[in-house]
C-alpha cells in the first residue's frame, strides 16, 4: 500500500526565518550546525568550548527520555539531525521530521556521511499534521526549542499522544516567559518590545503562551501523567553570555538603523541575556509519560508487535 503523503501547514514566516542568511551563517558559524543551546554545570562562567555544552544539552533531553537502547524515537523539528544522531549513537532508532525542506536535505547528507541510515531517518513533515503515522508508533518524542513554533499546541500534543505508545515517554526542552502583567517595576520596555518582536520573526506563536507552569497544563490536558518539570535557565546562560559578547556592538549598529526586524537571532542573544539575567523568560525541561492502565499492560507487547507491521516504510524499514 503507497505510503500517506504528510500535509503540510504553510507557515511563511518560519520558511522565511530559517531561510535568512543571518541564521544560516549564524547557526553554521557560531553552532556549528546545531539550533540549541548549551547545557553548563551551576557556576559556570567561560562558555566555551561551546560544542561540549551542546553535546551536554543533548545527553540531557536523552537522559529525560528514560529509554532503553532499540527503542523508537520522534524528533519532532530535527532541523539537521544534530540530536537524532547523538541519540542514535545511544542506541537510539530515531525518525526525524522537519518542515523545512533545506534542513532535511542536509539531514539526510549527515545520515549517509556518518554511515547511520539503519538508525535514523528524516523526512519533511509538520508535527500538527501526523495522521501518516498509526496510533502507538513511538516508544518516546522529543523536542529540542521546536514546541515554540507550534501554531496550535494543542493540537500537536494531541498527535503526540496519539502516537505514542502507551507508557512512553516524551522529553521537551522548551522556553518560558512572563507576560505584560507579570514584569517586574522597572523593566526596561525595550526588553518586553524584543520579546514580543522576536516571537513574531522567529514563527514563535506558542512562546507567547509558555508562561511558567503552562506547557505541563497542555500535557496534563491531553492524558499525559507524570509530568515533571526542571527549570535550567541557570544552565544555559553561559550560551546567552557568549551571544551578548559576539552581537553587542553589532546590536547597537542594527539599534541606530531600525533593523532589528532583520537581525531578530542578534536581537535574541543580546537582549535575551538581558531578559534571562532580569527572570523574564526562562528555559525548562518537562518530560512527561503517556499512561500505561492495566489493559495496556496484558496488551503491550502484542501491540507493540502489531505496530512494527503497521509503520510507515521511512520509520520500520532501514538499510542494514
Amino acid at each position: 500500500m503507497e505510503e500517506k503523503e504528510p500535509h503540510i501547514t504553510h507557515n511563511p514566516v518560519l520558511q522565511r526565518y530559517y531561510a535568512a542568511w543571518e541564521s544560516r551563517i549564524g547557526y553554521r558559524l557560531v553552532m556549528g550546525g546545531t539550533r540549541h543551546f548549551g547545557y553548563y554545570p551551576l557556576g559556570t562562567k567561560w562558555p566555551l568550548p561551546l560544542s561540549v555544552a551542546l553535546r551536554r544539552m543533548e545527553d540531557h533531553l536523552y537522559d529525560l527520555l528514560e529509554l532503553p537502547p532499540g527503542s523508537e524515537i520522534l524528533d519532532a523539528g530535527c532541523g539537521n539531525c544534530h540530536v537524532a544522531l547523538h541519540f542514535a549513537r545511544k542506541g537510539l532508532r530515531v525518525q526525524g521530521i522537519d518542515i523545512v525542506a533545506n534542513h532535511i536535505r542536509r539531514a539526510r547528507q549527515e545520515i549517509k556521511a556518518q554511515k547511520m541510515e539503519a538508525m535514523v531517518s528524516a523526512r519533511v513533515a509538520d508535527y500538527h499534521h501526523l495522521d501518516w503515522i498509526p496510533e502507538a508508533a513511538f516508544d518516546g518524542i522529543c523536542t529540542m526549542e521546536t514546541f515554540v513554533h507550534a501554531r496550535e499546541p494543542e493540537q500537536v500534543l494531541s498527535e503526540f499522544f496519539r502516537i505514542l505508545k502507551p507508557g512512553g515517554s516524551i522529553a521537551m526542552h522548551e522556553y518560558w516567559h512572563l507576560d505584560d502583567d507579570e514584569l517586574p517595576p522597572g523593566t526596561p520596555k525595550d526588553l518586553s518590545e524584543s520579546i514580543k518582536r522576536i516571537d513574531r520573526e522567529s514563527a514563535m506563536p506558542t512562546d507567547r503562551r509558555l508562561r511558567r507552569g503552562v506547557l505541563q497544563q497542555m500535557l496534563r490536558d491531553q492524558g499525559f501523567d507524570q509530568v515533571v518539570e526542571k527549570d535550567l535557565s541557570e544552565n544555559i546562560a553561559p550560551t546567552l553570555l557568549l551571544f551578548y559578547v559576539l552581537g553587542y556592538i553589532p546590536y547597537l549598529i542594527i539599534c541606530f538603523f531600525g533593523l532589528q526586524a532583520w537581525f531578530v537571532n542578534t536581537e535574541a542573544g543580546v537582549q535575551g541575556y538581558r531578559g534571562i539575567k532580569r527572570h523574564l523568560w526562562g528555559y525548562s525541561a518537562v518530560k512527561a509519560k503517556k499512561p500505561l492502565n492495566n489493559d495496556d499492560q496484558t496488551e503491550q507487547h502484542t501491540r507493540a508487535g502489531r505496530n512494527e507491521d503497521r509503520l510507515p516504510q521511512s520509520i520500520r524499514q532501514r538499510p542494514s
